[in-house]
């Protein structure tokens, strides 16, 4: 593995890019949105090497994340990293059964399950039939039937405003323990603020009565999945985030058939919430422990 990190930074992103494209399982940490918004939270840093480049973080510790860059073809004996022994987060699934494989007995696999990826049906979150979705298609009515309205897609002339929306959210949310929202809030600024440097970023927003009330802003992940890293709403407007939600599928992501909506971080209200969308599927992660070689 290069021994060379440095600080996630926006000059290498098409560097980065052409990697995680070769990768054949996206999942919503290793976007370069994602990489980019949590760098400084995470201490995330990169080192590139020919095919692939290797992720760690710095904060509150040293962990590794799985390598972004083509998995099979690869002979992951002589992977100097793995070969010493080390400790790999937010390992993908697919990756996952491929080092158990190629260094049989020597990776321990725990289920990361903080960590693992909600991916929900595009057309089922925009028509919302049926039963299940009864309750979030009444909160939607609500909203469209109490509330002048309108849908615009965010774009680099509206991003002070979805900035503003979100100081006067947070401003909302400050008596909750420091932590988790304002290192979120940090991240939210740091995306907006660089929004016409970052490839593939996209989103959009309500207004009620002239006012933007919610935003949400995304990513393209691959041909088929969009994910969504932010998303708020200001409170006081009853299904303000069923509306969002479904407008900007509706509006902005029809074309694609699964939309991401990352972990719940271990966060059992944040599960529910997410649950109650009902995910097509979970994309599962582990940490893997890998043991030394027999030449390290």
């Amino acid at each position: 593995m290069p021994a060379t990190f440095s600080p996630i930074t926006l000059d290498l992103k098409d560097d980065y890019l052409a990697r995680y494209a070769a990768c054949p399982q996206k999942t919503s940490d290793y976007s370069f949105v994602n990489l980019y918004g949590w760098c400084e939270e995470y201490g995330l840093q990169w080192a590139f090497g020919d095919t692939h480049v290797w992720l760690r973080q710095t904060k509150p510790e040293v962990v590794h994340w799985a390598p972004v860059g083509p998995w099979t073809g690869v002979d992951w004996s002589l992977c100097p990293s793995l070969a010493a022994g080390v400790r790999v987060t937010r390992v993908p699934s697919e990756l996952a059964a491929i080092w158990q494989a190629s260094l049989p007995g020597r990776v321990a696999l725990v289920p990361a399950r903080e960590h693992f990826d909600y991916i929900y049906s595009v057309a089922e979150l925009i028509e919302l039939k049926g039963n299940k979705w009864h309750k979030k298609k009444n909160l939607l009515s609500q909203f469209t039937k109490n509330y002048a309205f309108e849908y615009a897609a965010l774009c680099p002339e509206t991003v002070e405003e979805a900035l503003a929306l979100q100081t006067q959210w947070a401003q909302w949310r400050d008596s909750e323990p420091e932590g988790t929202l304002s290192a979120e809030n940090r991240a939210i600024f740091r995306v907006m603020r660089a929004w016409d440097e970052l490839p593939g970023l996209f989103g959009g927003a309500i207004r009620v009565d002239g006012a933007m009330v919610a935003y949400t802003v995304a990513e393209i992940l691959d041909a088929t999945t969009v994910v969504i890293h932010f998303e708020k709403g200001m409170p006081g407007y009853k299904g303000v985030y069923q509306a969002i939600n479904q407008m900007f599928l509706a509006n902005q992501a029809a074309g694609y058939a699964y939309v991401n909506r990352e972990q719940d971080l271990g966060d059992e209200s944040l599960r529910q919430a997410k649950m109650s969308y009902n995910p097509a599927f979970l994309l599962e992660k582990f940490t893997a422990e890998v043991a030394p070689g027999e030449n390290a």
